[in-house]
C-alpha cells in the first residue's frame, strides 16, 4: 500500500509539473491579450481534475469521461460567445484555446498511468507547437500542393507498400525478395528525400557549394548537370566547379550509408576506401571553392522523390541483381566487375543496393567491395563527360580531370 502511496505522489507531482510547463508556454503565446483564455493557474487544475476523475474509476474511466464531457459544453458555450466577437484579438488562435484546456485536462491520467517518456514527449511536443507558431506558418507557406503529394508518396513507400511485401517469396532466379527490393527503394529513397528536404526548408539559398554537397547526397549526376549546364550560361566560375568535385565527395558518403544500412560487413570493408576518396574529392572541392568567389543563387532544388522514379530504381535493382548472379556464373570475378563499369554510366545506387543487400553473399565481400569502387569510378568517369558536354567551356576540363582523378584512385583501390 505504501509502494502504491509512493508512486501516486511521484506522478502527481510529475503531473504538477508538466502542466506548469504548459500553463507558462500558454501564457506566453496569448502574452499580448488582456485576457488570457487559460493558463499558469487553469492547466495545473484542469490536469489535476482529470487525473483525480480518472482514478475515482479506473477501469473503464466513466468519472473521467463525464468530466471531459462537461468541459467540452464549457468550452463549446465559451466558442459560441468568441465566434461572434468581432475584434481580431479576441478571436486569435481560436482552436488552440479549447485543444490546449482538453489537452491539459487528458494530461492528468496520461501521467498517472502512462509511462514517464510519454507524459513528458506529450507536454514537450505541445509546447514546441505553442511556441513554434511563426516558423510553422512560414514552413506552411513555403510548402506547395506537390511537396504535400511528395510526401504522401513516400508515406505510401514506408505504410504501405512494405507491409504488403512482407513474407512474399523471393524472385524467381534471384536471391532477393520482393520486400529486399522495397526496403532498398525505401531506403534510397528515404537518403535523397531527407536531403532535398534539408536544402529546401533548412538551408535554402546559402550558395552553391552547400548546395551541391546537400545534392550529391542525393544524386551527385543530377547535381553534376545542373551545375554543368548553369555554367554554361554564367562560366564555369570556382565556385562551380568546386561544386561539381563536392558532390561526388558526398556520393561516396551515400554508398557507405547503404551499405551500412544493409550489410555491415560490406560497409566495414568499404568505409576506409570510400572515406578516402570523399576525403580526396572534398579537400580538391575545397581548393577549388577558395580560388573564386562565393555565389548566393544556387537554384531551387528539384524534388527527387517520385513514385515512377521508385518503381524505375525497383526494376533496376531486380534486374542488376539477375545480371550480378549471371555474370558471378558464367563470366567470374572478370564479369562482376564488367557490370560494375557498365551500371557505372547509368545509376550507381540499384547496383551498390543490390550487393549489399544479397549480391555480396554470391560473390563474396571482397568482390563487392570492389565491383562497388569500380562503378563509383565509371560514374565518376560519366561525371566528367557531363561536365564537360553540358557546359561547353574550356574550364571544365578541371573538374573533370579532378573526377578522373578520384576515378582512377578508386580503380586502383578495387583491383589492388
Amino acid at each position: 500500500m505504501g509502494g502504491f502511496t509512493d508512486l501516486t505522489a511521484e506522478r502527481f507531482a510529475l503531473l504538477l509539473g508538466l502542466s506548469l510547463f504548459f500553463g507558462f508556454a500558454f501564457e506566453g503565446f496569448y502574452s499580448e491579450l488582456p485576457c488570457r483564455p487559460g493558463g499558469v493557474r487553469t492547466f495545473p487544475l484542469l490536469a489535476l481534475a482529470g487525473g483525480c476523475l480518472y482514478l475515482l474509476e479506473p477501469r473503464y474511466g466513466s468519472v473521467f469521461a463525464v468530466g471531459l464531457l462537461i468541459l467540452g459544453f464549457w468550452i463549446y458555450a465559451w466558442a459560441r460567445r468568441k465566434s461572434a466577437a468581432e475584434d481580431a484579438e479576441a478571436v486569435a488562435g481560436f482552436f488552440i484555446v479549447p485543444a490546449c484546456n482538453l489537452l491539459a485536462f487528458a494530461l492528468g491520467p496520461i501521467a498517472l498511468t502512462q509511462p514517464l517518456w510519454l507524459s513528458v514527449t506529450v507536454a514537450v511536443a505541445a509546447v514546441l507547437l505553442l511556441g513554434s507558431q511563426r516558423t510553422l506558418h512560414a514552413w506552411a507557406e513555403r510548402v506547395t500542393n506537390s511537396e504535400v503529394m511528395t510526401a504522401g508518396e513516400f508515406l505510401i513507400l514506408v505504410g504501405i507498400m512494405l507491409p504488403l511485401l512482407a513474407g512474399l517469396k523471393p524472385i524467381p532466379y534471384t536471391s532477393v525478395t520482393p520486400f529486399g527490393v522495397g526496403l532498398a527503394v525505401v531506403a534510397v529513397s528515404g537518403i535523397s528525400y531527407a536531403s532535398y528536404l534539408l536544402q529546401r526548408f533548412v538551408f535554402g539559398a546559402r550558395g552553391t557549394f552547400l548546395a551541391a554537397i546537400l545534392g550529391g547526397l542525393y544524386s551527385s549526376t543530377a547535381t553534376t548537370v545542373v551545375l554543368a549546364r548553369r555554367a554554361r550560361q554564367e562560366g564555369m566560375t570556382p565556385e562551380l566547379q568546386a561544386g561539381i568535385v563536392a558532390a561526388t565527395a558526398m556520393m561516396y558518403v551515400r554508398i557507405l550509408v547503404v551499405c551500412g544500412i544493409f550489410n555491415v560487413g560490406l560497409a566495414r570493408m568499404l568505409a576506409v576506401p570510400l572515406l578516402s576518396l570523399a576525403v580526396v574529392s572534398a579537400v580538391l572541392a575545397v581548393l577549388r571553392a577558395r580560388t573564386g568567389t562565393r555565389t548566393t543563387q544556387p537554384g531551387e532544388p528539384t524534388n527527387p522523390l517520385q513514385i515512377w522514379a521508385a518503381l524505375g530504381f525497383a526494376a533496376l535493382f531486380v534486374a542488376i541483381s539477375l545480371l550480378t548472379g549471371l555474370a558471378q556464373t558464367h563470366l567470374g570475378r572478370a564479369g562482376v566487375f564488367g557490370l560494375a563499369a557498365l551500371v557505372g554510366v547509368t545509376d550507381v545506387d540499384p547496383f551498390v543496393a543490390s550487393l549489399a543487400q544479397s549480391g555480396a553473399a554470391g560473390v563474396g565481400l571482397p568482390t563487392a567491395a570492389a565491383a562497388i569502387l569500380i562503378a563509383a569510378s565509371s560514374n565518376n568517369l560519366l561525371k566528367g563527360a557531363y561536365t564537360i558536354a553540358f557546359s561547353g567551356r574550356r574550364e571544365s576540363w578541371t573538374p573533370a580531370g579532378m573526377l578522373g582523378v578520384t576515378a582512377l584512385i578508386g580503380v586502383v583501390i578495387a583491383l589492388r
